[in-house]
């Protein structure tokens, strides 16, 4: 078998001290395969938030190991983390985040300017990605004139515009209502099953969950559950 996508061991978080000490993370190991599409469930303060920020690199463990593509990223300075996030992972946010005053093409366009890609190839692959989520005839709108669902495909196309290694996904559906939320997760494992993006995505929905083929359960900072479709 090939080497995991993440390999994670001993993950452990610690936040404040003495009477506030929490543990976010009490030792977690965990394995995702390159092509996999997983749900982080749990209660709040479980600690599947915690472990998707650390896997983002948008947080550092207090101890244990997480590799990325076979490197240990607890070892990285601050600035290679940095060009790990803007190399090799796309962002889903619940609050889409997306600039006001920015077209949907121009939206997309932004994580390519960050990585000094020229402006006609970084024009070309914003369309293409917008193309990807269904989006092709919107490029000169703005986020104001566009529906919840399609500002949320918007920034799934932001975040697939650097061909990510590892898609990350924050509550994708906590803003939608029930009709787009299915059309965003109908998406999402579309591009997990037939494009072979590896997503992690964080949920409370038990129905959102339902589209992954493995679900991992967290409760007090470790992981309960860890459950594949038959």
């Amino acid at each position: 078998m090939t080497a995991p996508l993440v390999s994670i061991r001993g993950l452990t978080r610690v936040y404040g001290e003495g009477d506030a000490t929490v543990r976010a993370l009490a030792g977690v190991d965990l394995d995702v395969q390159r092509g996999e599409f997983v749900s982080l469930m749990g209660p709040s303060g479980s600690g599947k938030s915690t472990l998707l920020n650390t896997i983002g690199c948008l947080d550092m463990p207090t101890a244990g190991s997480y590799r990325l593509r076979g490197a240990e990223v607890t070892t990285l300075t601050h600035a290679q983390r940095a060009l790990l996030r803007r190399q090799w992972l796309g962002y889903i946010f619940q609050g889409f985040h997306l600039l006001p005053r920015s077209t949907a093409l121009e939206n997309v366009e932004l994580p390519l300017v960050y990585r000094g890609v020229g402006a006609g190839e970084r024009r070309d692959r914003a369309l293409e990605s917008l193309r990807d989520v269904g989006l092709g005839h919107r490029v000169g709108h703005y986020p104001s004139e566009l529906s919840g669902g399609q500002q949320q495909r918007v920034a799934i196309a932001r975040a697939l515009v650097i061909r990510p290694d590892l898609l990350l996904a924050d509550e994708p559906t906590g803003n939608l209502d029930s009709k787009t939320s299915h059309e965003v997760m109908h998406l999402l494992r579309e591009l997990s099953s037939e494009r072979g993006i590896t997503i992690l995505m964080v949920t409370h929905e038990p129905e959102m969950a339902a589209y992954t083929p493995r679900v991992v359960t967290f409760q007090d900072g470790c992981i309960a559950k860890d459950e594949r479709a038959a």
